[in-house]
């Protein structure tokens, strides 16, 4: 049963991964519209992260001149993804603007322009004038309609009218980490007729990627999304410290630097309750509310291990009891959360021992195993 209403679902949204249009133009043209709030600004930011990956050279410009703060965030965003952002001294027209990060971008040898378009608390003629016009001037191969996946019914209306007015290619669904959980991704496609593009799913630069319908479905169902959970880890761990990583564990020499590294490398992947989101069974994050994992705990981890000496972290036995409220003092923790985290660490290499190892967590096993992992799980699907 549950196969049946997942193939169904999955032929609602249609068989086609989500992404960009294909088009010969260059630069490629990427607008950004949206009621204010839902996320665009955050959205050109993160757009133009992914971009980069795919070996890219965008260039990010707002038209959102009644609202300053907008094109400073953007300016800001830039900067921290180390995306170059156009914003002329003085020029507040948003159409001059549009052209003018065109006519840089093929001067400076930018491939791709995105265009953070201005929002409005709600839809009027003024707003969509404004936006017929930089269409026009700009001939974008794509137009992004941003919706907030939480809002509901009140995105799936917005994106219809936007769609009607000034036609969109595509939809983005922002917050598809929270507990809509997809539902908003079926209603857009039905109602509106559009694909989704991208979805976002946690607020870090990195949490965009492209629409993957049967991925999508499965995080609905509560049946996880072992695929993206793989392409996570393969993006934030290092290759050659993981198979260290495993190495020691397998001959009994994992430390609490080790550990430490550990848990750098999976916070790479984004926030835990989004990892444990992936996992099978384990969709319904409702469900894991009064035990979902503490970030704050995690960092207060980090913390304690960071105020250790070299040595300590490699030999946890010495550290008597002065040496604790040293540790603690100096990671601004107590004593009990010291001892605490002691007493776990030396459980769980008691656990690792038993287990000879701890390959998938730590992302070991080489790229070669991961790859036939993936190819395992498509064929399955």
């Amino acid at each position: 049963m549950v196969k049946i209403v997942r193939d169904e679902m999955v032929a609602l949204f249609g068989d086609a991964d989500g992404g960009l249009q294909p088009t010969t133009k260059r630069p490629r043209v990427i607008l950004l519209l949206g009621l204010q709030g839902s996320g665009k600004t955050t959205t050109a930011g993160k757009l133009g992260k992914w971009l980069t990956k795919q070996g890219r050279h965008p260039l990010l410009v707002s038209t959102d001149v009644r609202r300053p703060a907008a094109i400073q965030q953007l300016s800001v965003l830039g900067e921290k993804a180390s995306l170059r952002v156009h914003d002329p001294a003085g020029q507040m027209d948003p159409v001059a603007r549009a052209k003018g990060a065109l006519a840089d971008a093929a001067n400076l040898g930018f491939d791709v322009v995105i265009v953070d378009t201005a929002g409005r608390l709600h839809i009027d003629d003024e707003l969509m004038t404004e936006l017929v016009a930089i269409k026009a001037a700009t001939e974008p191969s794509d137009l992004l309609f941003v919706a907030d996946a939480m809002t509901g019914q009140d995105a799936i209306k917005s994106a219809g009218e936007f769609h009607a007015r000034v036609g969109v290619t595509g939809v983005v669904l922002t917050k598809l980490d929270g507990d809509a959980r997809g539902g908003a991704a079926l209603s857009v496609v039905s109602v509106v007729g559009v694909p989704i593009a991208f979805v976002g799913s946690g607020e870090r630069l990195e949490d965009l990627e492209p629409f993957h319908p049967e991925r999508v479905v499965s995080r609905v169902l509560g049946m996880g999304d072992v695929l993206s959970l793989i392409e996570k880890a393969e993006a934030a761990i290092d290759e050659d410290q993981a198979e260290r990583l495993e190495e020691k564990i397998r001959s009994n020499e994992f430390t609490l630097e080790d550990f430490r590294d550990q848990l750098k490398m999976i916070r790479k992947m984004g926030p835990i309750e989004s990892i444990i989101g992936m996992l099978p069974g384990m969709g319904n994050v409702k469900a894991l509310a009064e035990n979902k994992p503490d970030e704050n705990q995690i960092a207060r981890i980090d913390a304690i291990i960071s105020s250790m000496t070299p040595d300590e972290r490699r030999k946890q036995h010495i550290i008597n009891g002065s040496r604790r409220k040293r540790i603690a003092k100096g990671s601004g923790t107590s004593v009990e959360e010291v001892n605490r985290l002691l007493k776990q660490f030396v459980q769980m290499q008691k656990m690792l021992k038993s287990l000879g190892g701890m390959a998938g967590l730590a992302g070991g096993g080489g790229k070669k195993s991961r790859r036939r992992a993936m190819q395992m799980l498509r064929n399955r699907g």
